[in-house]
């Protein structure tokens, strides 16, 4: 019984420590958290190298009905936003990677700018809590947005929010 006494305050050091390495979830005002991916081709993305571009970071999965829905007008706002200081990032979150995005790419005719992120990693920076997740980041790496939920993403006032964003 001393024993368990004495190794008490211990265990509770080795738990708080553990608790403080939680992930936080990214909020607006804060600096988006940076990460590493990889596209379907293979090229790597770095977030952190695109400073001086607005970001649209959406996370999605092939699997959920809401992501399907938004695809449409994410693919007509890309289109709107070529040759601005913008990029669109589509993080699939599915466990089949590669091979379950090219699938549903190739039976579905959409096209999307998919990194991949089958571990998950990206996702547990931002705290998602699920699918569609959407991040809108400053030129400077802020987090200006985040939406949960699917939406249209070419109605004139989103286009107007992130023409404002390239502005500043």
């Amino acid at each position: 019984m001393r024993t368990i006494i004495r190794l008490l305050p211990l265990l509770m050091l080795v738990a708080l420590l553990g608790c403080s390495k939680e992930t936080k979830p990214a909020l607006e005002g804060n600096p988006a958290p940076d990460f590493t991916l990889n596209t379907l081709n293979g090229e790597v993305v770095k977030l952190s190298e695109l400073r001086g571009q607005v970001v649209l970071l959406n996370f999605w999965a092939t699997w959920c009905p809401p992501c399907r829905q938004e695809i449409p007008s994410m693919m007509r706002l890309n289109a709107a936003m070529a040759g601005k200081p913008f990029r669109m990032l589509c993080v699939s979150i599915d466990d089949g990677g590669k091979v379950a995005v090219e699938e549903f790419f190739r039976k579905s005719g959409f096209t999307l700018p998919a990194l991949l992120d089958g571990d998950k990693r990206a996702g547990k920076l931002y705290g998602l809590t699920g699918v569609p997740e959407t991040f809108v980041i400053s030129k400077s790496g802020v987090i200006l947005k985040k939406v949960v939920g699917a939406m249209e993403w070419d109605q004139p006032e989103v286009i107007g929010f992130l023409n404002e964003a390239m502005n500043k």
